[in-house]
């Protein structure tokens, strides 16, 4: 059985709280986004090691062409629009269940403010959990595809040093999960200066590679990616099963958002991540459309031979950061998970006395540390998992959809001239994406989906087995009023105390029952004790 230990225990809360108890870190806006961005940006944020070079080299490729290039860049860049800046950053992050983000934050918040509504209440659940599903099934597949991606640079200028690409990848891995429990400020602090030196690094490329080819800025014009799917709609279509790579880590930027809160996000993203991620793109495009070989790395061919192992190592460095996104917010769902009792209780190690948001679970932890390795050693290449990432990020973010209309209708009441297009909007690129990324199924999408429906069978299953066991325990509990009465009468009085944990302070807890219908005895003091977590740091001893 699972233990919850001390205050780390999981305890469904309070509704009602002062703002600022939510729980994020606190200090200057310039320190926590700088934090952000060594946490919360590494997976979207390295992207580009792999993101162009399997659209025109991966499963489905396109022809590397002016059409298709200016094509591809053009639909990256408005996926980062709607997707990234519009519907998560701006939208879907207002919506916080006490501070906390993911699909179990706006299935929580649905639950509270208008979960009356039976007809589609259960419904929602459903898709709810499965997303949940889908983003465990995301955070194992993004740290061995980040760091395989970066790793096998070394092959890229080194052929012969390919047979230990998966050797040092497991090694990091390894290293990586291993300093989890050292908490997420003191891994930001880490972090955050080397992924600021990694996207000033790949802007600094991406400018030199467009002062060759300044026309291809023209490329963010919304009418290239247009163009592309009326001359060519297969190859463009089977392409978004690639192109949506750009855009993924948009779901673990939510589910993180309990770890800094949304005002570090937002600046990070939109002053800084944004116009790093776009620049390089638009270098590759570059160097894509001047030199066509070295479409097998356009990232790493970016830079002038005497940078190029410099760029390696930091690259390296910047994937193996990329895993902390999906992995910390990991940490959070499963948090957001037990508190709605679809996980059972176990150990949750709070890493910062302020910030109640960063946590540590140690069994998470190991499980996702084997399920990563296993998928390493099994696909070996990056390009073998690239195929498998598409449907969980797109799976989640569809469902993230349909959470979101209700609370646009039900919760914040938006009227129907704003949020039915921008809806619209959302439906359809995300379809779209998913639709794409379904047909890579036979290459490895099934994974993803394999990993989701064992997970979400044993959320569903728990959480109904927990709720049928509450059920019976309340048929056979009475009222502590009418027990303390009838009590004298039915058992034998000994010395001493007898405490009895209770998930609630009414009813008398079966566990007391039990013992007086087997041994016959009361204790002279019986304490009932409940236990009850607030969401501040601390509590005074009066209260």
């Amino acid at each position: 059985m699972s233990e919850a230990v001390g205050k780390d225990a999981a305890v469904s809360s309070p509704d009602e709280f002062h703002p600022a108890a939510h729980g994020h870190a606190q200090g200057p806006l310039l320190k926590l986004a700088v934090g952000a961005i060594g946490v919360v940006f590494g997976d979207i944020g390295t992207s580009p090691l792999y993101a162009m070079r399997d659209t025109f080299s991966g499963h489905h490729r396109l022809p590397l062409d002016r059409l298709h290039l200016f094509g591809i860049v053009s639909l990256m860049f408005w996926s980062m629009m709607v997707i990234v800046t519009i519907k998560y950053v701006s939208v879907i992050m207002r919506a916080d269940n006490k501070g906390e983000g993911g699909s179990l934050a706006l299935l929580a918040l649905i639950n509270k403010n208008v979960g009356g509504k039976k007809k589609w209440s259960a419904g929602i659940v459903l898709l709810g959990v499965f997303a949940t599903s889908l983003f465990y099934g995301d955070s194992m597949i993004t740290p061995a595809v980040s760091v395989l991606s970066a790793i096998e640079g070394v092959a890229v200028y080194n052929p012969g040093m390919g047979r230990f690409v998966v050797p040092i990848v497991v090694g990091i891995l390894i290293f990586l999960f291993m300093i989890q429990s050292r908490g997420t400020a003191r891994v930001a602090t880490f972090f955050g200066p080397i992924m600021l030196l990694y996207f000033a690094v790949i802007s600094t490329l991406g400018i030199m590679s467009i002062m060759h080819l300044p026309g291809v800025l023209w490329a963010l014009s919304p009418h290239y990616a247009v163009n592309m799917f009326v001359n060519d709609p297969l190859k463009g279509f089977l392409a978004m099963g690639s192109a949506v790579l750009a855009v993924t880590g948009a779901e673990a930027l939510y589910a993180d958002m309990g770890h800094f809160g949304r005002p570090p996000i937002r600046v990070s993203w939109l002053f800084f991540v944004l116009p790093a991620l776009v620049l390089n793109y638009l270098g590759q495009a570059s160097l894509l459309i001047r030199d066509p070989s070295l479409r097998a790395s356009p990232f790493y061919f970016l830079a002038p031979e005497w940078f190029q192992w410099p760029l390696l190592i930091l690259a390296s460095m910047a994937a193996v950061i990329a895993s902390q996104a999906v992995i910390s917010g990991a940490f959070s769902v499963t948090q957001q998970a037990i508190q709605l009792g679809f996980i059972p209780r176990m150990t949750i190690k709070h890493t910062s006395e302020t910030a109640a948001g960063q946590i540590y679970i140690p069994v998470i932890n190991h499980a996702l540390m084997i399920a990563v390795i296993i998928l390493v050693l099994v696909f070996e290449r990056s390009s073998n998992l690239t195929a498998a990432y598409g449907i969980a990020v797109t799976g989640a973010m569809t469902i993230d959809n349909v959470l979101l209309a209700v609370v646009l209708f039900n919760l914040w009441k938006w009227p129907k001239l704003l949020s039915v297009p921008l809806l619209a909007l959302f439906f359809t690129l995300d379809a779209a994406y998913l639709a794409a990324n379904f047909t890579k199924i036979p290459d490895g999408g099934w994974v993803p989906l394999a990993m989701g429906l064992v997970i979400f069978t044993l959320l569903t299953t728990w959480s109904r087995g927990r709720m049928l066991m509450r059920q019976n325990m309340a048929e056979g509990s009475i009222p502590i009023e009418v027990f303390t009465k009838s009590a004298h009468n039915s058992a034998a009085r000994v010395a001493g105390t007898a405490i009895f944990m209770a998930s609630s302070g009414s009813g008398v807890p079966s566990a007391l029952l039990h013992n007086i219908k087997h041994n016959k005895v009361l204790h002279e003091r019986v304490v009932i004790l409940t236990v009850a977590i607030q969401d501040v740091p601390y509590v005074d001893e009066s209260e």
